[in-house]
């Protein structure tokens, strides 16, 4: 009689496939795969997709119906609201910093540049020093940018400055700065029923998370932290958003790092510094 052969797990694994079966080769992991995969970004592809991005959502934010009377009482029941909740101290603010010329029109200068500025400029510096988790941060960052566009279409609100028995002074006006498409000769240009949520809020967060937690010297991860807690402090200062609008712009940044993590795997920070530095071993089936 012939031996006996037993094939075991280990037999099983290595063996070539028998008819019927096919090896599963790395390069036939499938396009969504790949996608998933974090890769080195590429500086023309960024460039454009930054650009082209931020056209579209400024001409779908803008484009959207600018419906004064839902605005104003979308702003009136925020008001409201932040009575009840012992929160509404936007007028006492925005009133009390206006006294101080010299801080309240370099609130408008900030409000009008630092929010463009400090945004692009992280993207640069992830790009340059940790490209393997450019790709998920930016994932992130444009998802929130994303979904606030859902809020400005459906909840249209009315920034303080321009409730009509808020009290509330508009900066911009008041001292006749430069810069700012919130108001003034350039208010024509935005949609000034879009404050609901805060993209000042929900990139300055970005930013400073971003920076707090890959950047390396202490007084850098302070400054990150200090950055949306400034911007918070700006935006109701200058009259332009309430408490609650901020709450929103969290909101939206937190779907955006949802959505990073569901497609990544991991949050931004997470993942290795540089692409394909590290990878994940998927143990086979068959030696569990």
């Amino acid at each position: 009689m012939g031996e006996a052969h037993v094939r075991t797990l280990d037999d099983l694994s290595a063996a070539p496939p028998t008819s019927g079966e096919r090896a599963v080769r790395p390069a036939e992991k499938g396009r969504l795969a790949r996608l998933r995969t974090p890769r080195s970004p590429r500086l023309w592809f960024e460039i454009l997709l930054i650009a082209v991005s931020y056209w579209i959502y400024s001409m779908i934010r803008n484009a959207v119906p600018e419906q004064k009377a839902q605005a104003l009482r979308n702003a009136d029941w925020i008001w409201r609201a932040e009575h009840t909740l012992g929160i509404a101290v936007e007028h006492t603010v925005n009133h009390a910093v206006n006294s101080v010329t010299w801080l309240i029109v370099s609130m408008n200068y900030y409000y009008a540049t630092l929010h463009f500025i400090m945004t692009i400029g992280v993207l640069v510096w992830l790009y340059r020093w940790h490209p393997g988790r450019y790709a998920a941060a930016r994932l992130a960052l444009f998802a929130t940018t994303g979904v606030a566009l859902i809020g400005y279409y459906f909840y249209p609100l009315a920034p303080p400055r321009l409730m009509p028995d808020g009290g509330f002074v508009d900066t911009v006006i008041e001292h006749g700065t430069w810069g700012s498409m919130a108001s003034g000769n350039l208010a024509s240009m935005s949609n000034q029923y879009a404050a609901m949520p805060s993209m000042h809020i929900g990139w300055s967060l970005w930013c400073g998370i971003t920076i707090a937690l890959l950047a390396k010297p202490v007084w850098a991860k302070t400054l990150g932290l200090l950055y949306p807690a400034t911007t918070l402090t700006v935006i109701v200062s200058t009259a332009n958003h309430f408490w609650l609008d901020a709450l929103g712009g969290v909101l939206c940044l937190a779907f955006g790092y949802a959505l990073a993590y569901a497609w990544y795997g991991r949050l931004p920070h997470r993942l290795a510094r540089y692409a394909g530095a590290a990878k994940v071993k998927v143990p086979s089936p068959l030696k569990a």
